[in-house]
């Protein structure tokens, strides 16, 4: 990593969805196949749409059972086709896989996957694919016994040795009373991964396989009375991405999350809910041991009160002059001296987050560079915080400092184009 001094100056994005290389008007072919999750695909054409970007919804004659054509060509605003002899002298079964900057599909049901291994080009939607050299993303949706059937994990393996992003189903409610892994991601997650592919066409590679990887999330919450805390302005939204992101590049992650942004839970991701500081200490000490990773980046309060008052505190003369805090522990101090001491394995590698600002005696950067020094972390992402800048958005910028004193600046772009290149300096520091 090169030596900087400064953050990416920031450019505007486009409906918060993402920044400067997809504020430009893309051509995105989204796919349905013939599955009941046809219809959450609405929310995702939708999304682009809305996003300022051109679509072309390409469905099965399968999805067409579930969602009508007119829905479709409502939502794009294009006429929706099938077959390939429709519009037969603007060649879309060429065309459309030609022009495209990006090609998702979802749901992606067995059945579409298996015709994709096999090369088929029975209708226009696989047909685009073949011609398709952007990058295509297919997000599965299938009952647990069909995403685990030697078949399908075979041709999953098949298209993602072919440069094909699939991405790991959710696992939750499916058809009738059925409940597993294979259920179809959120709308946003997948219109997230998506976008992320368009800032960044290498930002999901499967570099984690095998690994564990822990993350914290959001901001903690210390009760004053059963009404007041203290707390901070952290969304969230960086530790999910991180999460989720580590997740669909293969690892087994465990997500730590606070209190958030009524963010839903990641695809694949095992999540633990917590409350306060000694809440996600606790389960940091338990969780953390056997994962290859930590990355610590949540918002953790510095201070609690040092009684919480067991009914509401009053107004008038009995409300008391000041609040006596405690510190709280420092979660990611402690992390390395387990590390340090043992109770944790020495190759796991230590990430943490710093939210700085500057004053009359240090700018951000000399501030993150004494608190790496500090906490003793292999790395340390550092974000200059402020109205507009870091929590309660969905873009962030900032700089990544190593233990090995490199520093670089991490370019402003959405909260999942920072998550990549964290979890790309993660990836590099693993022993081989």
């Amino acid at each position: 990593m090169s030596t900087t001094s400064a953050a990416p100056e920031p450019r505007s994005g486009v409906g918060g969805v993402s920044d400067a290389p997809t504020s430009i008007r893309k051509r995105i072919v989204v796919g349905v196949g013939g599955g009941i999750a046809a219809y959450k695909a609405c929310s995702i054409i939708r999304s682009f749409t809305e996003s300022g970007h051109h679509v072309r919804v390409i469905p099965t004659e399968s999805a067409l059972e579930f969602v009508g054509r007119a829905t479709f060509e409502a939502l794009s605003g294009n006429p929706v086709h099938t077959g390939v002899f429709n519009d037969v002298p603007q060649v879309p079964h060429v065309r459309l896989g030609q022009e495209a900057d990006l090609v998702v599909i979802a749901p992606a049901t067995a059945d579409l996957m298996a015709r994709a291994v096999m090369g088929r080009a029975d209708d226009l939607l696989t047909a685009t694919l073949l011609t398709a050299r952007c990058p295509v993303v297919f997000a599965p949706a299938m009952h647990t016994e069909m995403w685990e059937h030697p078949a399908t994990v075979s041709n999953v393996a098949t298209l993602r040795s072919r440069g094909v992003h699939v991405i790991e189903p959710a696992s939750g409610r499916l058809t009738g009373k059925d409940t597993g892994a294979g259920r179809l991601p959120e709308p946003d997650e997948i219109v997230g991964l998506a976008s992320l592919l368009l800032e960044r066409s290498d930002a999901l590679p499967r570099d984690l396989e095998g690994r564990r990887i822990l993350v914290t999330a959001g901001g903690t919450r210390e009760p004053l009375d059963p009404v007041r805390f203290l707390g901070n302005r952290s969304s969230g939204k960086q530790g999910y991405a991180l999460a989720r992101l580590a997740a669909q590049r293969g690892a087994h992650v465990t997500l730590i999350a606070g209190y958030t942004a009524d963010l839903a839970d990641p695809a694949a991701v095992d999540v633990v809910h917590i409350k306060t500081a000694e809440d996600l200490r606790l389960a940091v000490e338990k969780h953390a041991p056997g994962h290859d990773g930590v990355v610590m980046a949540a918002a953790v309060a510095d201070f609690r009160p040092t009684t919480v008052e067991g009914s509401k505190i009053k107004k008038g003369a009995n409300e008391p002059d000041s609040i006596s805090l405690t510190r709280n522990a420092d979660i990611l101090a402690g992390l390395v001296e387990a590390r340090r001491d043992g109770d944790l394995d020495a190759r796991t590698v230590i990430v943490g987050f710093a939210a700085e600002t500057g004053d009359a005696h240090g700018d951000v950067l000399t501030y993150a560079r004494s608190k790496l020094a500090r906490k003793g972390c292999d790395l340390l992402v550092v974000n200059a915080v402020g109205e507009g800048k870091a929590f309660e958005v969905d873009h962030n910028d900032g700089w990544l400092l190593g233990s090995d004193g490199s520093e670089s600046a991490l370019e402003h772009g959405s909260k999942a184009l920072m998550a990549s290149r964290v979890l790309d300096a993660l990836v590099k520091l693993f022993p081989e």
